[in-house]
């Protein structure tokens, strides 16, 4: 096959940042993908709705002119967070999930929840207002090592928290192993997960073996390659609990090569391509557009993007390895293979 088409794709997790980063990686996404829910984990974050609105008018700004991207917000969901905003801004149509961190789990996670008691009110509105929640699935336990967080995320707060509100629907946000796509496969209709276009390439030996390599730095952290086979089953095998979210995050590079790096792969720039290398590699690229076009719009009860994407497989495409900042530049990051699909 040397030709695909496919309804145009979302993002269903991205970081967008903000002021000058902002507006030097939004056109990366805008460029292939339709819609693209927000991450709400700037500094200060954004916890309300007035937050979310401010938010998107800044990203609206940043984008291409004549751009038909949408920005799909979320808000971040604090111990503080008020449920009559919550069901204010999903009544506007401003905001289309709500935003779950552990409190440390990741960048800019400081605000998150600790006392999962004191969320209840708000994931009860959620549930009754039909609001998802995105879940980034770790704990974050000083006892558990940081390659079991995920699981024992599962077991110790997704499963009771579910079980407890069980009309809620719930993304499992960026899945990084094993036990969580059979758990995300068991859940119902009530659940789905996201799996990035990074863990589908790299495992744990892309960040440690021959020296450390930042870029490929991300957390979730990659695991071991029986996990990253996993979730190129999951991704691959058309089951509609499983769709794109690329978790695409820009960091500058003094930033991604210091003594204590951040952490985030940035992929809005290739991710197309090197999806379609993954799924041509399992044999599976009718299932790329579920993967990438339909089963998110379906779980957000919303319609897949009238318009269409063509890829074209032809000698390897090239991307550039940077994109430039005001403040730095940002590696694009490196499959670590040919790419021969382009898109258009």
């Amino acid at each position: 096959m040397q030709q695909i088409t496919l309804r145009r794709p979302d993002d269903w997790h991205l970081h967008l940042r903000d002021g000058a980063m902002l507006n030097a990686v939004a056109p990366e996404t805008a460029r292939h993908f339709g819609r693209a829910i927000i991450m709400p984990n700037l500094i200060p974050p954004v916890v309300t709705r007035d937050d979310a609105a401010a938010y998107k008018g800044r990203i609206m700004a940043a984008l291409p002119e004549g751009s038909d991207f949408q920005p799909l917000m979320t808000l971040y969901l604090t111990e503080d967070t008020d449920p009559a905003d919550v069901k204010r801004a999903k009544e506007e149509g401003l905001i289309s999930a709500v935003k779950l961190y552990p409190a440390g789990a990741t960048t800019n996670s400081a605000s998150g929840v600790t006392n999962f008691d004191k969320v209840r009110p708000v994931l009860e509105t959620m549930a009754e207002i039909g609001l998802p929640l995105c879940v980034h699935g770790e704990v974050v336990d000083a006892d558990i090592d940081i390659f079991d967080r995920e699981a024992v995320f599962i077991d110790r707060i997704l499963d009771p928290l579910r079980t407890s509100v069980p009309e809620l629907r719930v993304i499992m946000e960026h899945i990084t192993t094993k036990q969580g796509v059979d758990y995300a496969r068991s859940g119902g209709d009530n659940l789905g997960a996201t799996i990035t276009t990074h863990h589908l390439v790299i495992n744990r030996n892309a960040i440690l073996v021959g020296g450390i390599k930042p870029h490929y730095y991300c957390l979730p952290v990659a695991k071991r390659e029986e996990h990253r086979l996993a979730l190129r089953a999951a991704a691959t095998s058309g089951d509609p609990s499983f769709f794109l979210g690329t978790d695409s995050a820009p960091h500058i590079d003094p930033l991604k090569e210091s003594a204590c790096g951040c952490a985030g792969c940035f992929t809005a720039t290739n991710t197309m391509s090197i999806l379609a290398e993954v799924f041509e590699q399992e044999g599976a690229l009718d299932k790329l557009e579920g993967f990438a076009s339909l089963h998110g719009p379906a779980f957000y009860g919303l319609e897949p993007n009238e318009a269409e994407m063509v890829l074209t497989k032809g000698e390897p495409v090239t991307y550039p390895d940077k994109i430039a900042t005001p403040d730095g530049d940002v590696t694009v990051f490196d499959p670590m293979m040919p790419l021969h699909w382009r898109v258009g």
